[in-house]
């Protein structure tokens, strides 16, 4: 439960920052340009420390590109899985009962009790 209301904590902070910081009501590439110019110095800092070759920012119009074909994708798979999930319940189902008769064929039958032997009095 702790973890789920650090989640839900982050995830609300994280909602609350970007409304702040008007992310929700500017156009993408606005912001984009706005937190790439934010970011350079940092980036440049790293790059004097740090003696790897970083490759250059994407521009906003290939971010946007990407971001949007990759969220369609998303949507796309999603409603595929939902139209699908008739089937699949039906295919988990069947498999599920024929692991379950699976594993009670193979169980070993009991062991017989032999009669008891009937004593007679004389």
């Amino acid at each position: 439960m702790f973890r789920f209301a650090v989640k839900v904590g982050l995830a609300g902070g994280a909602v609350y920052y970007s409304k702040q910081e008007g992310i929700w009501e500017e156009d993408t590439e606005k912001v984009y340009e706005r937190y790439a110019t934010a970011m350079k110095p940092h980036i440049e800092s790293v790059k004097q420390q740090i003696p790897l070759d970083i490759p250059a920012l994407p521009s906003s119009g290939e971010l946007c590109f990407v971001t949007k074909h990759y969220y369609n994708e998303g949507v796309k798979n999603t409603i595929h899985f939902i139209h699908r999930l008739p089937c699949y319940a039906g295919q988990w189902a069947k498999k599920g009962s024929d692991a379950i008769k699976q594993a009670l064929d193979a169980q070993p039958a009991p062991p017989k009790a032999e009669p008891a032997a009937v004593v007679t009095k004389k």
